[in-house]
């Protein structure tokens, strides 16, 4: 059967919430309206239930090729599904690293063998991700890339991220960069501040990431080029992207759940699940972060999935590895911490985690429509639960929101039309 009728949700429109039936029919949506009926659909009862488009997480670790011990494209897949993700994009920072088009042919293809998500290879932007030499990116972007980027490392020279944001642009990509001055950061591990020295931690100062982001500004502006902006952590940041676009440079930006719940503060637990780059930062960064979403400075929520084998974590904080398992729980946290506090409408949540993550790197769906892709999330949004890092099915359990309450329950997620995830099954 072929026909999917999803029956009587609220569903998160551009237009605005309303309840209504979805019609599928293959891989599209064909009709979105009141009372409809189709006797050769399966009906999908979402009575009480939101509808939104398939979430789009522009910035994952899968860890294959190379790292299958930490993730793998199938474990990550199933993983983006329970978390009501229909497309996520992979970074590059593999063994062998996806610097050429047969690297990104390996990932597309397993992605079709897991047949779960989408999954949509980012390419390196310099070979080896070394930094020195571009990438072939237009063959990548014939293989599937969809972006380019170094995340885990930043493009240090100034003169090769230049050429980056100019050939990239040439092959219809966007240069998405990881911003950090490694000299500043000098082997530290949490967030420079109060709490760093309390606990006799080498901290990060803010301005490690905010000068290698008013680079990447001043590169986009100068050149005319886009560029955006990876996993970004301070108030002065948003400042500084907020000025930009107030000048129309072409820049956007993303931001991660960590970085609007917690605080610094998490850190004198010596828990290393709290131990993430760029570093979970203070009260001013985190109101920032919310203030950056609210207007726009902010443009996605990703999730940074960076998932580890738990003996990369169960170490000394310096030894331990930097990261956080988080594509199972970004919904619920972006949920209850932005649409319950009212930063946020369920629509602009949507917006966000969907919509503009699409427009920017060219990608079909982001929203629910007549002649639209039938890539749906399904949640309870009045559920409550506990975040049990035990129940995920990331090879990651590397979180430091384990017991934490929530709300937001993904209960379907529908990708091309197909039920890939119903959380009564589970």
């Amino acid at each position: 059967m072929s026909k999917l009728l999803i029956r009587g949700g609220t569903c998160v429109l551009p237009e605005g919430c309303q309840t209504a039936d979805i019609l599928i029919d293959g891989k599209k949506i064909v009709k979105i309206a009141k009372n409809v009926e189709d006797k050769d659909a399966k009906v999908l009862d979402a009575k009480g239930l939101h509808v939104f488009p398939g979430l789009i997480d522009m910035h994952v670790h899968l860890r294959e090729p190379g790292f299958e011990y930490k993730e793998d494209i199938a474990s990550g897949s199933a993983a983006a599904v329970r978390g009501g993700f229909t497309q996520v994009c992979c970074m590059p920072n593999t063994q062998p690293v996806c610097d050429n088009a047969a690297v990104v042919g390996y990932i597309v293809a397993r992605g079709k063998e897991a047949d779960l998500c989408k999954i949509r290879p980012i390419g390196a932007i310099t070979k080896g991700e070394q930094g020195e030499q571009l990438a072939e990116m237009g063959k990548m972007k014939a293989a599937g890339a969809v972006a380019v980027s170094d995340d885990g490392k930043p493009v240090s020279n100034a003169r090769i991220m230049r050429l980056a944001m100019e050939y990239a642009s040439d092959f219809g990509l966007i240069c998405l960069s990881h911003c950090e001055d490694k000299e500043l950061v000098d082997g530290g591990v949490v967030n420079e501040g109060y709490n760093s020295t309390l606990a006799g931690m080498k901290g990060i100062p803010r301005a490690a990431e905010e000068i290698m982001l008013a680079r990447e500004i001043i590169l986009a502006e100068t050149l005319q080029k886009r560029v955006h902006i990876c996993h970004v952590s301070t108030k002065g940041g948003v400042q500084l992207l907020r000025e930009a676009k107030a000048r129309g440079v072409q820049v956007t930006a993303e931001t991660c759940p960590h970085y609007f719940t917690l605080t610094d503060d998490v850190v004198m637990s010596y828990d290393a699940n709290t131990k993430v780059n760029p570093p979970i930062r203070e009260t001013e960064d985190v109101a920032a972060i919310r203030e950056g979403l609210r207007d726009g400075t902010l443009d996605c929520i990703v999730t940074d999935h960076a998932p580890h084998h738990k003996d990369e974590k169960n170490v000394e904080y310096n030894l331990a590895a930097f990261g956080i398992s988080g594509i199972e729980t970004s919904f619920s946290l972006s949920y209850t911490y932005l649409v319950k506090t009212g930063i946020l409408t369920v629509g602009e949540l949507a917006k966000r985690m969907s919509e503009n993550p699409a427009k920017i790197l060219g990608l079909e769906g982001g929203c629910l429509k007549e002649g639209g892709v039938a890539d749906v999330m399904i949640a309870d949004l009045g559920e409550e639960y506990v975040i049990d890092s035990r129940e995920f099915v990331s090879k990651g359990k590397n979180t430091p929101f384990n017991g934490m309450k929530v709300f937001g329950k993904v209960k379907y997620t529908v990708v091309d039309g197909k039920i890939k995830f119903t959380a009564e099954r589970e």
